[in-house]
């Protein structure tokens, strides 16, 4: 395996363990934890994505990353 199929290979796994996790209940859609593991996952596989110049992914993975990074980033309501 290339370099660049491990830095994709780990960010999908990053992204399907996020998945299973919140669809068992494990992790909630909302959380920080959700959240950072979609940024992550999606912006290995974007970057793994360039390194082979596969320019379909790079935007689906690139805009992945893009919009979890702003809901982790986005104000969370306090409860008082």
């Amino acid at each position: 395996m290339t370099l660049s199929d491990w830095i994709g290979s780990l960010g999908v796994a990053l992204l399907l363990l996020a998945f299973g996790m919140n669809l068992f209940g494990w992790l909630s859609r909302a959380s920080r934890g959700y959240q950072g593991l979609n940024v992550l996952g999606a912006s290995l596989a974007c970057y793994a994505s360039w390194r082979i110049d596969f320019m379909p992914f790079v935007v689906l993975e690139g805009t992945w990353a893009v919009v979890a990074l702003a809901a982790l980033l986005r104000p969370r309501q306090s409860i008082a």
